[in-house]
């Protein structure tokens, strides 16, 4: 892993955690117990902060980063960031699936219990209710997460990152 200080601030991580050998972390990130950060994914926190919960994976060739002054990233707990995503500038709550290849741009908010379908670009300010499906480009409604979704995906997929994780760590 390439961990880096960047104007004086060192990422943080809690216990747990595990980084390939070329994700890349610098700057003013806080993450919690147990997150993964995968091949090529590059958590970026030079320019404004970038604050992770708990069981957060960012997978592979995903890119987390910020903007100078105005928009800090902040991700919850037991989130997944699916492969090559862009999460930007915006506030991603609890328990929250971001689709492969999503693009998630400043100042959007994605509620807690929600589904990012992949491929999907939220704009500018877009703002995701909990509990909902937002997909297509611009990102739009797509219906409400039922159970079978929020046990088979969000939570099914947050789980088995740990699990993952555990064994590259052997």
């Amino acid at each position: 892993m390439i961990l880096k200080t960047i104007r004086g601030y060192t990422p943080q991580y809690g216990a747990h955690c595990y980084f390939s050998e070329n994700a890349v972390v610098v700057g003013e990130v806080i993450m919690g117990r147990d997150c993964s950060v995968w091949f090529n994914a590059v958590v970026r926190g030079d320019v404004n902060t970038i604050t992770i919960g708990d069981r957060v994976n960012i997978q592979d060739g995903a890119v987390v980063h910020a903007t100078y002054k105005t928009a800090p990233t902040k991700i919850g707990s037991d989130v997944s960031i699916g492969h090559n995503a862009i999460v930007h500038g915006c506030t991603i709550e609890d328990k929250v699936l971001v689709g492969m290849g999503s693009i998630i741009m400043d100042h959007c908010v994605v509620g807690t219990g929600s589904i990012i379908a992949a491929g999907s670009v939220l704009t500018q300010n877009t703002i995701v209710p909990p509990g909902t499906i937002y997909g297509g480009v611009p990102a739009k409604f797509i219906k409400a997460v039922d159970a079978e979704l929020k046990s088979g995906q969000i939570e099914r997929i947050a789980k088995n990152y740990i699990t993952y994780a555990s064994w590259f760590k052997e």
